[in-house]
Parts: structure tokens; sequence; C-alpha cells
């Protein structure tokens, strides 16, 4: 009777062994099913370039016509820059052109007492110009080797020197001319020191329109760097704008993959922040190097090490409330990763 019980306890063990061995075996061979079901999934980023907005005008922050997150247009007054400096050196440069130009008329009129008068009190002026210029750069040079001002700062005064020796040789040249008579090359010479002042109050006049600086797209100001009443330089950046219009997708993609993504191809993604599916998107940048710093061996020798290469995509339909920083996500199924 025991010797049957003993039997009985036997089978039913070795059964259970049966099962559970059956159930480990199908539990695994549903993992491995299921693992290639599974699509592979591509995380990228809504990106958007953006636009630094600078001047040619060197001055003081007077007015932010904007703050940061502020939709602009194109043509909208984003700043205004107060510089008086350069507005006084626009007066003395169209006072030097009302000047020039009466002095060629008088030219064109020949050679009378008051047109000497004239020509020499314009050289006089002059003189008086080179010799401040002169010592001006002088003592900017001193100051410079002192390390006290910047080079900069010493080629400007070099620069309103030679201007001013240039003036005087001008106004000499006049002077003379006036004393003994205007021949045509006399007035061909002083029209073209009119033409050549006149020159000088447009180029004062262009860098004077970058007080008012304009957004020159469409989008969002993203970040404002100086602020209000401190000095900016020619060109220095004062603020960013993003055109929100123009976002574009960021994919890093392993170099197995990468047939799957060539140039001018489309892909959908899905964006999660909008709750948007399957937004086409198309190719039109592939990075020309893999990156060395996103990658990962493929077996644990490290023989071989999977790079990546950066991909950028723009939707080829307007959708809505794209911003960058976004997450995009894109689906492979198996079938077309082992395809390829």
């Amino acid at each position: 009777m025991s010797d049957n019980k003993r039997s009985s306890g036997e089978v039913a063990a070795v059964v259970l062994f049966v099962v559970v061995m059956v159930a480990v075996v199908a539990i695994s061979l549903w993992g491995i099913v299921e693992g290639h079901q599974r699509p592979v999934v591509l995380q990228g980023t809504i990106e958007a370039d953006q636009v630094r907005i600078s001047g040619k005008l060197p001055g003081r922050i007077a007015e932010f016509c904007v703050s940061e997150g502020t939709m602009v247009t194109r043509g909208d007054t984003l700043v205004v820059i107060s510089s008086p400096e350069v507005e006084a050196k626009l007066n003395e440069a169209v006072a030097m052109e009302s000047a020039a130009r009466a002095q060629s008329k008088k030219v064109d009129r020949g050679g009378r007492s008051e047109l000497v008068r004239a020509a020499k009190q314009l050289w006089e002026s002059a003189k008086a110009q080179r010799t401040l210029a002169e010592k001006t750069y002088g003592r900017v040079c001193r100051l410079w080797a002192d390390s006290v001002v910047t080079l900069q700062r010493k080629d400007e005064a070099e620069a309103l020197m030679r201007s001013a020796q240039a003036t005087e040789r001008a106004a000499r040249q006049e002077y003379l001319m006036a004393k003994s008579g205007a021949q045509s090359e006399d007035k061909t010479s002083a029209q073209a020191v009119a033409d050549a002042a006149g020159d000088i109050v447009a180029q004062v006049e262009a860098i004077l329109d970058d007080s008012h600086l304009l957004s020159p797209i469409d989008g969002q100001v993203a970040v404002i760097y100086p602020s209000e009443g401190e000095l900016v330089g020619t060109g220095t950046p004062i603020m960013s704008i993003v055109p929100l219009d123009r976002p574009y997708v960021v994919l890093n993609v392993r170099e197995e993959l990468m047939p799957l993504f060539p140039m001018g191809s489309e892909f959908c993604g899905n964006v999660p922040a909008i709750s948007a599916e399957d937004i086409p998107f198309e190719v039109f940048y592939i990075a020309p190097l893999g990156s060395f710093a996103t990658w990962r061996a493929t077996d644990l020798s490290g023989s071989y090490d999977m790079r990546t290469f950066e991909i950028h995509a723009r939707p080829t339909m307007n959708t809505g409330g794209l911003r960058p920083g976004m997450s995009v996500l894109v689906e492979l199924s198996d079938m077309e990763v082992s395809h390829e």
C-alpha cells in the first residue's frame, strides 16, 4: 500500500515538473515573439532657428518696445537706441555738406572777395579741427600705452585725426583756389568735395536708421540680453526671435537605421504634448559626420560600436502648436527594422 502511494507521489511530481517546464518554455517563447513585435521608437525634439537682433548704432538702450514672450511681426519696432554722439556727428556732417556745396557754388561764380574770406575761414576751422584731432590722438596713444584705453579707441582717434588732416588739406586747396581764381579743374574738385560731404551725411543717416531696430521676421521674442539703460556696441546681440512658423525635428538615428531616412524621404511622428499623431515630416538635412558621443556596443566585447547621425526634418503640413523643446516619437515597425 505504501509502495502504491510512493509511486503515485512520484508520478505527480514528474507531471508537475513537466507542466512547469512547459509553462516556462511557453512564457519564454511568448516574450521572444512579443519582443520581435515591439516597435523601435526614436525620440526627437522640435527645434527652431533663432534670429539674433543687433544693429550698427553704438549707444544706450533708451526703450524696449517688446518683452520676452511677445509675438512680433515683420517691421515691428523692437528697441530704441539713443546715441547723442552720432546725432551730433550728423549735424556736423550736414553743416560740412552745406558749407562744401556753398563753396562749390561760389567757385562756379568766380573768385570774389567774399569767396576768398569764406574759404580762408573754412581752412582756419579745418586747421583747428586737425590740431585738436592730432592732440587727441597723442593723448589716446599715451593712454593706450598705459593700457588705460582699448586698441579700438586708439584706432578711432587715429581715423578722426587722418580725416581732420584730409579735410584741412582740402580746405587749404579751396582757399588757394579762391585766391587764384577758379579753373575747370578747381570747379570739379569743389564739386567732388561737396559730393563727398553728401556721402558722409548719407552714411551717418544710415547708421542712425538703426536707432529704431525693426523685426526682420514673424516670431516670438525668446531672450532679451541687455537691460534698459545699458550701453551696446556695434553688432552687439540685443535679443533673439524664434520663428515659430518654421519648426523642425532633430533625430539621432543609429547608423544601421540610416537607410530608413534618406534625404528627401518622409516619415510620420507623434507629438504627445499636443496629442498629435502621424504628423508627416520630410528629411532636409543629414549630418555629414557621425556622432562620437552617442553610441552603444553591439556585443560585450565592444568590437563594433554603433554611431548615430543627426537628421533634421520639417513638417510637410501646417501643424499648429509645435514649439521648440517638444518631443517627437517615431515608431519603426519590427518588419522595417529587420528588412533593413
